[in-house]
């Protein structure tokens, strides 16, 4: 057996009390590169919330260089209240088996999107089995499953000794603007898109709303207010006073990188906001919010989610994140899947490759029943390698 291959039966070790495992920023962000949700200030950022301690584990690739990944020890339910990281739940609701709730999340606590991290240069299939172990040994006898991985990673860590086979989560949405930015691409796209852009941008312009552009650390009460009645829409617990200071502790650190849209009308106080952050040319779409009883109809959402962010100076592209599928694929998406993958030797999903490939392509299918477009978005070389 290979080191990734060993079982680690034991007790688990301790995880740094630190959210980047003892690594300074700048070594930290050497590793993550371009990946906004794996950086270190968005890990110091999930640092802040409740739950489980965010942590990281990092380990020597062979041959030079360094690999990590965040992680969270979770030692019972309450540890996630977020349900997009319940992987037990997520697991059975598709009907197949899943390690309890104890163990090693592999992933940041926010974001829907988590990468391996690795020094350039360094094969990714190497620094894969190198974290591969690491991961496995800070588990002990305990489940480690990671979330929300892109399909290049997955395929690092299968390649590295994972034996399970990757379950699709949900769609990844991505809308790629051009070097040329929102008018350009807006002029170039399907007739029907530009006509149903063409609409909405006309549809909010003449309902009269006033958009204001600040920084959280002066808009986080609005935000939180906002956000917590989107939460409610959706069916999930949401105390406005425990979101007002969880973004009030976001402001603190985050300061102007954390930029918002407020949506008002004659001087009343907001009635939406979109919570946006840039990383070089991308915009990162972070959180919206609305006081639904007061909005025109006016295509409120697509506006302050997707076309306000898209206009931008410098913006060439928007991650819009997951779920609302068919609206952002009829707006410009690309949708490429996320996964969950049991980095544990003795996973209940090993041996099971066809249960779980049923399951990825019944995601799919669901995905592009929505609409021929939807199906189009669906990044095909991405969710054809595991449904």
């Amino acid at each position: 057996m290979t080191a990734a291959q060993t079982p680690h039966d034991g007790p688990c070790a301790a995880l740094p009390e630190h959210p980047l495992g003892g690594l300074d920023d700048a070594r930290w962000d050497a590793l993550a590169g371009g990946g906004f949700y794996s950086s270190a200030f968005w890990l110091r950022l999930v640092a802040l919330e409740p739950g489980a301690p965010s942590s990281a584990v990092h380990t020597e690739v062979p041959g030079g260089g360094l690999a990590a990944v965040p992680v969270a020890r979770i030692t019972g339910e309450a540890d996630l209240g977020n349900p997009h990281l319940r992987w037990w739940d997520l697991l059975a609701e598709r009907g197949l088996p899943a390690p309890g709730p104890r163990g090693l999340l592999v992933a940041q606590r926010r974001g829907y999107l988590a990468h391996l991290l690795a020094t350039p240069g360094v094969d990714r299939v190497e620094a894969a089995r190198a974290l591969l172990a690491r991961v496995r040994a800070v588990a002990g006898d305990e489940p480690a499953v990671a979330m929300y991985l892109t399909t290049p990673d997955v395929l690092a860590l299968r390649a590295a000794g994972v034996t399970a086979f990757p379950v699709a989560l949900a769609a990844d949405a991505w809308i790629d603007l051009g070097d040329d930015g929102f008018e350009a691409w807006l002029s170039a796209g399907p007739r029907k898109r530009r006509a149903r852009i063409r609409t909405e941008l006309n549809k909010f312009a003449a309902a009269g709303y006033r958009v204001e552009h600040r920084t959280l650390p002066h808009a986080y009460t609005e935000v939180g207010t906002l956000a917590a009645q989107t939460e409610q829409r959706h069916g999930i617990e949401a105390d406005p006073a425990a979101y007002v200071e969880a973004f009030r502790k976001h402001a603190e650190l985050a300061g102007d990188r954390a930029e918002v849209l407020l949506c008002s009308v004659d001087g009343e106080p907001a009635v939406g906001c979109a919570l946006y952050m840039r990383d070089g040319d991308v915009a990162y779409l972070r959180a919206v919010g609305f006081d639904y009883d007061r909005l025109r109809g006016a295509a409120e959402y697509f506006n302050l989610h997707c076309y306000l962010p898209a206009q931008l100076p410098g913006v060439r592209r928007l991650h819009c994140g997951i779920g609302t599928e068919d609206g952002k694929a009829l707006r410009g998406a690309d949708l490429t899947p996320l996964w969950l993958l049991d980095l544990g030797v003795d996973s209940p999903l090993s041996g099971r490759d066809d249960e779980v490939r049923a399951a990825n392509r019944r995601l799919r299918a669901e995905l592009a029943a929505k609409s021929p477009v939807v199906e189009r978005a669906l990044v095909t070389a991405e969710w054809d390698e595991f449904a």
